[in-house]
């Protein structure tokens, strides 16, 4: 959701993370995993993008410098504006990234909120605060505060099981199936492992919501129920479903209804497909052979509630200031979501390791992590943070809130850099905190270098260990034919042009040859060179010499966890 992350890395940071697509990549997060120190897996760029130019168009602070002077001066902070630009102008060209927007927060009004960059490479359009990204995993938070309105009203309970409202909805084991309540949907801690079954729907494909919640069933479990955590975004569905169940209307209805509508958020929406020719809108960015392009927008559709929605910092500030008010519209007497239940979604839930960071990165340890509902809890520098990442392919953002000082701060870019948000991010909040001053883009940076040259070691050992001489036990075209998962369904592998060609049947984008690595382990170069997961192909055969299964797992440590390779179990079908 990541790109629907692609940001896993060895290391990855945010005060809080969602281990990380986005997906934070896709990684429905940008951090979507147990690993808090994030930062994305995007290649590192000596020439950036950051001499784009620096833009500030919205009215209401026609002094965006100044505004987030008098930000910094009002409370008495240290912090320079005119440096802040140039800071975001050193992040941008730093870690790449064509287009960033930032807004902030405080006490119940916008004090800042501008673009910087353009919206896509090689065009002169500029971002600015109305310019839409795509949010990512921070969409569950407001599928949260869907169930939490419902909750409001009486209409469901956080512990109802599922089953009440989804009768069909049937997990691998049928106790959890039983006991599995609408919390639980939102907690990570079902027992799936990371990401698992997110190949249902991402890359995009042909499955409908209701085909992958029926396939959950197939999926098998990797610890036992509520023993651990281990993000994933394919129970955000089951929480959408929940919704329609309730109301009668879609999960996107029910958000533009109850959420956009209250708030006036009138330009964010659910689905790329509402896009038109025109609108102001970013456009994804990935590095693809040490070279940044422009890739198509994420089709969410199938899984909307996990993160689908579109904003802009304009907008997303209402929806930080009603956060931040526990629920309560500005000027109004109305309210999204009682005060109980804003503690609710901020009260942990599920405890998240918590591992050591890389010595640049010290000052980001919390001493608590937890998940909520909808959002990462944890501490920094003495002040509790509510947030979340956020990762698409091509795009990834960051919602971070500090509720004691009614501080919120929110950054969205178009290219697939996680350390161009988190130092974005730790700088605005340093300064508020009167923080020591710390170098947040160069810190990123090293761990980026670090992660990098690690996932090249990885391989560089792979290869060293290979058998080149080493030759495939059947001839090639014995290896072709229909394979059979049972939660994914079917892959086939057939002869072209003398060439093993893998093909995902319900995922248009995942076609790639197979190129002979060593025995009869092959790895798969998807066609698609921008989704950087090539993979592991293992063929294992019976006594008689004919397959038994295909095994895959990702190539490099730096893929995106929602290619979940390694939790298919293809074997050769024989009915369909």
């Amino acid at each position: 959701m990541k790109k629907l992350l692609f940001i896993l890395a060895f290391i990855c940071a945010s005060f809080v993370s969602a281990q990380a697509r986005a997906n934070d990549r896709v990684k429905f997060e940008v951090c979507d995993g147990s690993n808090i120190y994030c930062i994305d897996d995007a290649l590192f760029a000596e020439n950036g993008f950051g001499s784009a130019p620096l833009v500030e168009t919205n009215p209401q602070f026609s002094g965006g410098v100044e505004a987030l002077q008098k930000f910094f001066d009002d409370n008495r902070k240290s912090g320079d504006a005119a440096e802040f630009d140039a800071y975001v102008a050193r992040a941008l060209k730093e870690f790449d990234v064509p287009g960033v927007a930032v807004a902030v927060v405080k006490d119940g009004k916008v004090v800042f909120a501008k673009g910087y960059g353009v919206r896509k490479l090689g065009d002169p359009m500029p971002v600015d605060d109305k310019t839409l990204f795509g949010i990512a995993s921070n969409s569950k938070a407001f599928t949260a505060a869907c169930l939490a309105i419902l909750v409001d009203e009486g209409k469901m309970k956080w512990d109802d099981p599922v089953i009440k409202y989804l009768p069909d909805f049937q997990m691998y084991d049928p106790y959890v199936t039983r006991e599995m309540t609408v919390r639980d949907l939102l907690v990570h801690r079902s027992g799936l492992g990371l990401g698992a079954g997110d190949l249902l729907y991402f890359p995009h494909s042909t499955y409908t919501s209701k085909e992958i919640l029926e396939r959950l069933r197939y999926i098998k479990p990797a610890t036992s129920f509520r023993s651990g955590y281990a993000y994933d975004n394919i129970l955000y569905l089951a929480a959408g479903q929940v919704i329609t169940a309730i109301t009668g209307k879609t999960w996107s209805e029910f958000v533009k209804e109850r959420i956009f509508t209250p708030l006036g958020m009138t330009t964010s929406n659910t689905s790329v497909n509402q896009f038109r020719a025109g609108d102001n809108v970013a456009v994804p960015h990935v590095r693809v052979g040490g070279k940044l392009q422009t890739i198509t927008f994420s089709d969410l559709d199938n899984n909307a509630p996990a993160g689908a929605i579109n904003s802009n910092v304009a907008e997303m500030a209402k929806w930080m200031i009603v956060q931040l008010a526990g629920g309560a519209i500005p000027d109004s007497s109305k309210r999204l979501f009682s005060e109980k239940q804003n503690r609710e979604m901020w009260s942990a839930q599920t405890i998240v390791p918590i591992n050591d960071p890389p010595k640049s990165l010290a000052a980001a340890r919390p001493n608590f992590l937890a998940y909520g509902l909808g959002w990462f809890l944890s501490d920094y520098r003495g002040h509790k943070i509510a947030s979340h990442t956020g990762g698409l392919s091509g795009m990834v953002s960051k919602v971070t809130l500090v509720p004691d000082a009614k501080l919120g701060i929110v950054v969205l870019t178009n290219q697939e850099a996680g350390g161009a948000f988190q130092a974005i991010t730790y700088r605005l909040v340093d300064s508020f905190l009167g923080a020591p001053e710390t170098d947040w883009i160069a810190a990123y940076s090293e761990v980026l270098k670090q992660a990098q040259a690690n996932a090249a070691d990885v391989e560089r050992k792979y290869q060293a260990a290979r058998n080149a001489n080493s030759k495939p036990s059947l001839a090639l075209k014995n290896y072709a034919g229909t394979y059979r998962d049972a939660w994914y369904g079917d892959v086939t592998i057939a002869m072209e042009n003398d060439k093993l060609v893998m093909r995902f049947s319900r995922t248009p984008t995942l076609v790639g040859e197979l190129e002979h690595f060593q025995y009869d382990t092959f790895i798969a170069r998807w066609q698609d060179r921008s989704l950087g997961a090539d993979a592991f192909v293992t063929f294992a055969l019976k006594p008689d010499g004919s397959i038994d299964v295909v095994k895959m797992q990702p190539v490099s440590p730096l893929t995106d966890f929602s290619y979940d390779f390694q939790d298919l179990l293809l074997k050769p079908a024989t009915e369909k």
